[in-house]
C-alpha cells in the first residue's frame, strides 16, 4: 500500500532526517494508488492498477546540493539516500541561486481528497466503459476511452521545521466516437476530485451526438469567424497564457508580459473588461493541494481582474531579487462566467463555428503569445441561430489575448482538466486553412 497517513509518512521522513549531517535537508515523500482502463473498437483492451512510493532526499552543504531518490523505507534504506545525496551535493558545483529552506508554515487544510474516489473498484470500471461502449454499439459508432482514477498524498519535510502533508483524489474520463463510415468523430472528457459528480453516460452521449452530427463534414473557405469556444478548447489556450505570468521572464523581456522599455505589464489592462482569472484551491468544484512545491502556502489568489493583470508568479529566489513577497504557483485556474448555455449562445449567432476542441497546439511568437493548431472531433457551421452542418476541420493561427479582447458573450462555467472554464463567444477568430483529417 501506497498511501500513508500523515502520522506514518512524517515518522519515515523524521527518521531519514536523522541520518543528515548536511548544512540543510529537504525531504518531499509521495505515493498513489491508481487504476485504470482503455477500450478501443467498442472492447475493452486493458486495465490496471499501479501502486507507486517515493523519497526524494535533497541535501546542500553551502550552496552545493545533491538529491537523490529511493522507494524502500526501511532504516538502512533511509541512511543510504541520505548519504547518497550528501555524496553528490559535496560533488556538485555552487549554485548562485540557492535558496535556504524555508521554516516553519502556516496551511489551509485541504478539502481535495474523497474516499469514494479512493474506493473505485475494478468492477466499477468496468461498469464505466460498458455504459459508454453500449450505446455506441446502437448509435452506428465505435467508442474509444479512457478512464483513470487516483488517490494519492504528498509531504514534505526540511531541517528548518517545516512539515506539510496532502492527501488528494481524482478521476478523470475521456472518450472519442467515431462514426462507422469514417466521415464522423465526437469527443467528451469528464475529470472530478468526487467520483459521485461523475456521469460516464451523460458524457459518453455527448460525444456519440457529435460524432453523428459531424458526419460528412463540408468544407468552407477558411477567414476570420465569430466561434463558440467550448470549454475545452479554450482551457488549451488560457493554460498556454499562464506561462506568460513568470515574473522573471517579464522583467528579463522575454515574454508576453514583457513591456516595451523596460519593466512587466503587471497593473496594465491586457484584455476585455469581462475578463476576471482567479486560482483558488479551496473552491469546492476544484480543490487542489494548499502549498506548493517549495512550501509555501497557497492562498487565493487573482491575477486578471476587469481585465488587469493584479499578480506574476515570483519563486523565492526572484522575489528576494526583485524584494518583493514571493507567489506561489497556481494549481488550477477559474474564469468567471456568465448564465447563457450553450445553446443559447448558438441561437444568438447569426453566422458562426462551433469548436469542440484544440490540439497540436504550437507556439508561433511567444512575444506576442501567438499559437497555431487544429480543430478536433466536432467543428460545426451555425447559421441563424442553429447548427446547419458540420464542417471540416481548420488550422488555426491566434492568440489568447487577441481572443480575450474580441470577447462577445460568456457563458455557463464547465470544469475541464481540473479548471473552471466558461464557453466564450469570440469575433474574428482566425482559421488559416482546411485539415482533411476527421
Amino acid at each position: 500500500m501506497a498511501i500513508f497517513t500523515k502520522e506514518e509518512a512524517k515518522k519515515i521522513m523524521e527518521k531519514a532526517l536523522s541520518f543528515s549531517t548536511a548544512d540543510t535537508c529537504t525531504i518531499n515523500m509521495s505515493g498513489s494508488e491508481s487504476g485504470n482502463i482503455r477500450y478501443a473498437r467498442n472492447t475493452v483492451s486493458t486495465s490496471g492498477h499501479r501502486s507507486n512510493q517515493s523519497l526524494q532526499v535533497e541535501s546542500s552543504y553551502g550552496k552545493r546540493t545533491g538529491t537523490a531518490t529511493i522507494d524502500e523505507f526501511d532504516d538502512a534504506s533511509l541512511e543510504k539516500v541520505v548519504k547518497r545525496s550528501e555524496e553528490l551535493a559535496k560533488l556538485s558545483p555552487e549554485n548562485p541561486e540557492f535558496m535556504e529552506p524555508l521554516g516553519p508554515q502556516s496551511y489551509d487544510e485541504s478539502i481535495n481528497f474523497v474516499q469514494s474516489t479512493a474506493d473505485i473498484s475494478p468492477e466499477y470500471r468496468a461498469e464505466v466503459a460498458a455504459t459508454s461502449i453500449e450505446p455506441a454499439t446502437t448509435s452506428d459508432v465505435t467508442a474509444a476511452g479512457f478512464l483513470n482514477d487516483r488517490s494519492g498524498f504528498s509531504a514534505l519535510l526540511n531541517s528548518k521545521g517545516l512539515f506539510a502533508y496532502n492527501q488528494s483524489t481524482d478521476v478523470d474520463f475521456t472518450v472519442t466516437m467515431r462514426s462507422n463510415d469514417g466521415t464522423g468523430s465526437g469527443w467528451a472528457s469528464a475529470d472530478f476530485n468526487d467520483v459521485n459528480k461523475f456521469d460516464a453516460k451523460a458524457t459518453s452521449d455527448i460525444a456519440i451526438k457529435k460524432a453523428v452530427m459531424s458526419k460528412n463534414a463540408r468544407a468552407i473557405e477558411p477567414g476570420k469567424y465569430t466561434v463558440i469556444l467550448e470549454p475545452a478548447a479554450a482551457s488549451d489556450l488560457l493554460r498556454n497564457m499562464f506561462r506568460a505570468f513568470n515574473a522573471r521572464t517579464a522583467d528579463e523581456g522575454r515574454s508576453f508580459m514583457s513591456k516595451e522599455g523596460g519593466g512587466t505589464k503587471l497593473g496594465m489592462q491586457i484584455v476585455d473588461e469581462r475578463v476576471n482569472i482567479w486560482s483558488d484551491p479551496l473552491h469546492p468544484e476544484i480543490p487542489g493541494r494548499t502549498w506548493d512545491g517549495e512550501g509555501l502556502p497557497v492562498k487565493k489568489m487573482k491575477w486578471i481582474e476587469n481585465g488587469v493583470v493584479k499578480n506574476l508568479r515570483y519563486d523565492r529566489y526572484w522575489a528576494s531579487q526583485k524584494g518583493v513577497e514571493p507567489t506561489p504557483g497556481a494549481f488550477n485556474f477559474i474564469m468567471e462566467g456568465g448564465d447563457s448555455s450553450l445553446e443559447d449562445l448558438i441561437k444568438e449567432t447569426r453566422k458562426g463555428i462551433l469548436v469542440t476542441r484544440l490540439w497540436y497546439i504550437r507556439s508561433v511568437d511567444p512575444q506576442t503569445l501567438l499559437y497555431t493548431g487544429l480543430t478536433r472531433d466536432g467543428t460545426f457551421y451555425i447559421e441563424n441561430g442553429r447548427i446547419k452542418h458540420p464542417v471540416k476541420n481548420f488550422r488555426f493561427n491566434e492568440s489568447p489575448i487577441i481572443m480575450l479582447n474580441n470577447l462577445e458573450k460568456l457563458g455557463e462555467q464547465v470544469r475541464t482538466n481540473g479548471s473552471l472554464v466558461p464557453y466564450m463567444k469570440i469575433r474574428d477568430f482566425t482559421f488559416t486553412s482546411l485539415s482533411d483529417a476527421v
